[in-house]
């Protein structure tokens, strides 16, 4: 009997990385028990329901969010059940907590899919063969695993998504981003599906009660990275001032179109100096308080943080889509995914030049150079 394994990222001191390998083995000898996986068999109702796609990821829960989304897909089509595996999140700083039953209400189906969402995956072992190759091998050879590991995993993957054809693996591992691995109408019915924790739909729900319902709401995602490597955002900031101009002139066009009720701004931002500069242009822009890292201190999705920088994301990723418009830049942050799927009118700037404003209008789907 086989089960994925869990990986770690690259070593550090001789100490810390020791450390980490006794957890990740500890970990994974865990998930090899066989009566937990009889467990789990017995509790899904039948031997036929013994395949599985695990969705696994650590990062913001744009990426999360579109990344379940495919797997949950392929779920759906292979007949297999769902197992979202947010452990190592990086919205909290304990290893072994799924972070998905901290932020969201319980579910035990999407669409007929069946879920394993909480932490008896602490207890689970899932059956191999595993898809892709990589998690077939010894536990003690998985400590590691490089970056080109999981970009080749996630071109298999895609591959196998896009063949319409099921793998012969019974456990299938999806621990790369899959964002573009899915059609619209999958990553729609997760986000209408999935719903945050009673508590924070609360705030939500008094926020938009309180300050968006009065007014046309105009929100603005601005993704800097604060000092992370931004990958593909890298274009849209080469050049930092205009970059600000950019957003601010966004907004002035996005204030010119026609409004129902006065147009007010809603900023979500990850820099401090970002919230300044746009501040000082619109002073009356809504923001949610929250806290920042320092300057160049690395992104607010941060376990250093605490579960409230999770709480700070999911607020605002879920009030941008209940928005009136929503500015998004760069278009190529997932945070945004969720509004551009749900928010009435979105404007946002084009993948081949940055300085080009695409508004995209809900009743008519077609794209307006601005």
């Amino acid at each position: 009997m086989k089960f994925y394994q869990r990986t770690s990222p690259a070593p550090q001191s001789p100490s810390v990385a020791s450390d980490r390998t006794k957890r990740l083995v500890s970990l994974r000898t865990s998930l090899a028990q066989p009566e937990a996986r009889n467990e789990v068999v017995q509790m899904l109702g039948s031997s036929k329901n013994d395949r599985f796609v695990v969705s696994r990821r650590r990062t913001g829960f744009g990426d999360c969010l579109w990344s379940l989304a495919a797997a949950w897909r392929f779920a759906q089509r292979t007949e297999r059940t769902l197992v979202i595996d947010w452990r190592g999140s990086c919205y909290l700083d304990q290893p072994l907590i799924n972070a998905f039953p901290v932020f969201f209400e319980p579910i035990q189906d999407i669409a007929g899919v069946r879920v394993i969402c909480d932490d008896q995956i602490n207890q689970c072992s899932f059956p191999g063969p595993f898809f892709p190759a990589w998690w077939n091998k010894p536990s003690i050879d998985c400590v590691y695993r490089p970056d080109e590991q999981i970009f080749q995993e996630r071109d298999e993957l895609d591959q196998l998504f896009q063949s319409q054809q099921d793998s012969e693996a019974n456990t299938v591992v999806c621990d790369a981003c899959l964002m573009w691995r899915c059609d619209q109408g999958a990553e729609r019915e997760i986000f209408r599906t999935i719903k945050p924790r009673s508590e924070i739909q609360a705030r939500i729900d008094a926020i938009y009660r309180e300050q968006f319902e009065p007014y046309s709401m105009i929100g603005v995602h601005v993704r800097h990275g604060n000092g992370e490597d931004i990958m593909g955002h890298t274009p849209y900031w080469t050049d930092p001032e205009r970059a600000l101009r950019q957003v601010c002139n966004a907004v002035d066009m996005a204030k010119a179109l026609p409004h129902k009720k006065p147009a007010r701004v809603f900023l979500c931002t990850d820099s401090a100096l970002v919230l300044e500069e746009i501040s000082a242009k619109f002073p009356d822009v809504f923001v949610i308080p929250k806290s920042f890292q320092a300057p160049h201190a690395g992104p607010l999705h941060s376990g250093a943080l605490g579960t409230a920088g999770g709480f700070s994301a999911l607020i605002e990723m879920y009030l941008l889509a209940r928005c009136d418009t929503a500015i998004r830049f760069p278009p190529t942050s997932a945070f945004t995914r969720y509004a551009r799927l749900f928010a009435p009118r979105v404007v946002e700037f084009d993948l081949n030049d940055p300085g080009r404003l695409i508004l995209i209008e809900e009743a008519s789907q077609e794209l307006v150079t601005l």
